[in-house]
């Protein structure tokens, strides 16, 4: 059999500008990685490009002021309740301050210990020994110095609560901070509200209209459609935005489908094998030390092509070897077990042999190994080639 696996590669390409042929680029040096490493194609091979490039070649920044504008012309008043904004410079401190441009006021709700992807205010551990009871709590800024002090985040050095509240003021918008876990804290202080959480941004919603809040917006809502020649993103707003200067941000990327379709066609046409294509951004993992979970874009992939629908349909190779043939070994036991692999049924949800396996969509996976090759610093490698992710040992 071949001894290889999945095999994830970074690949490098010149610095992407806007108005860059993305699709020639990428296949460009996908082919160069070809040549260089002496690689040959297969189906079903996977190309991923990070959302970052994708936006950046599209130009789909927003400043500030646009963010601003918005705001304005969707909520039209002086004040606004801000419902659980994730502790984070670079997903959020900048839309923060073109937020706080379009108010007098900002009622800010952070939820503790930690916000939803795992940034912590302070240590967990400090709820019990100060007695108090995230599920009803309702904390003012006072009180929640009162209790915890001054806390920095470990790996930021940054009080993000000193931290939001003087961005706030820096743009003449007075910040009052409550801390609670229910969307519904906000209701006493304000009937005007924007969700700025990611993931359950459309529970909070649902929760604040049920509970009588008047006006509701998400930052999906935010950034739909140019503001005096903006960059926009229809289907996420603001969210998956990240900070490109101290005015500007950048946007998630607009269109992604017509991309991989495209790039697709242009990898089968350079290398005569049905290649698959995706866009892909923050992974879906948690740090077991820093406990963040990593996704703060509000998809893994925003676009895909058709091969990569679905979830794995996988055995496991422990629990066949364990059970079923425990009583096989060496040549007979790889024979018995490739045999069941390759009569395994289309469908083994229930199947107590796929018991322990991965049930996560396919492009989450894949999305989530792109992201952890790229990284997020310096590497300079914004596509990734995978191949071998559909093998199995029968093959």
């Amino acid at each position: 059999m071949r001894t290889i696996g999945t095999v994830s590669r970074g690949v490098r390409c010149p610095v992407i500008r806007e108005g860059d042929d993305l699709v020639k680029i990428v296949t460009d040096s996908i082919m160069d990685c070809a040549a260089e490493q002496n690689i040959v194609f297969n189906d079903k091979d996977v190309v991923a490009v990070t959302e970052a490039v994708v936006a950046r070649s599209q130009g789909n920044y927003a400043s500030t002021d646009a963010i601003a504008a918005d705001c304005r012309a969707k909520f039209g008043t002086d004040e606004i309740g801000l419902v659980f904004p994730i502790m984070s410079r670079n997903r959020i401190a900048i839309c923060l301050r073109g937020i706080a441009k379009a108010f007098k006021k900002a009622y800010i709700l952070m939820s503790y210990p930690s916000d939803e992807v795992g940034n912590h205010l302070f240590d967990e551990d400090l709820l019990d020994e100060k007695g108090v009871n995230p599920y009803s709590d309702v904390l003012t800024e006072q009180k929640y110095r009162a209790l915890f002090g001054y806390e920095k985040h470990p790996f930021t050095g940054v009080d993000y609560v000193e931290y939001y509240g003087e961005l706030f003021r820096s743009e003449g918008c007075e910040a009052e901070f409550i801390f609670a876990n229910s969307a519904t804290a906000i209701l006493p202080y304000t009937k005007t509200v924007l969700c700025c959480d990611i993931h359950s941004r459309e529970r909070s919603k649902r929760r604040l209209l049920a509970a009588g809040a008047e006006k509701v917006l998400t930052l999906s809502d935010i950034m739909t459609a140019s503001v005096n020649g903006s960059g926009y993103n229809e289907a996420f707003g603001l969210l998956g935005s990240n900070k490109a200067t101290e005015d500007t941000v950048k946007l998630f990327p607009r269109d992604c489908q017509s991309f991989v379709d495209a790039l697709q066609k242009s990898l089968c046409a350079a290398t005569g094998k049905k290649l698959e294509a995706m866009v892909y951004g923050d992974g879906a993992f948690k740090d077991p030390v820093g406990k963040i979970w990593e996704l703060a874009d509000p998809v893994v992939s925003p676009a895909y092509t058709s091969g990569l629908e679905g979830q794995p349909n996988e055995l496991k190779l422990k629990y066949l070897a364990d059970n079923d043939f425990a009583d096989l070994s060496g040549e007979e036991l790889t024979r018995a077990v490739k045999e069941s692999i390759a009569g395994k049924e289309g469908d083994l949800v229930g199947n107590m042999a796929s018991q322990g396996t991965t049930p996560r969509r396919l492009t989450d996976l894949i999305g989530s190994l792109c992201d952890l090759t790229s990284g997020s610093g310096d590497k300079g490698t914004p596509i990734i080639l995978i191949q071998g992710y559909f093998d199995n040992f029968a093959k």
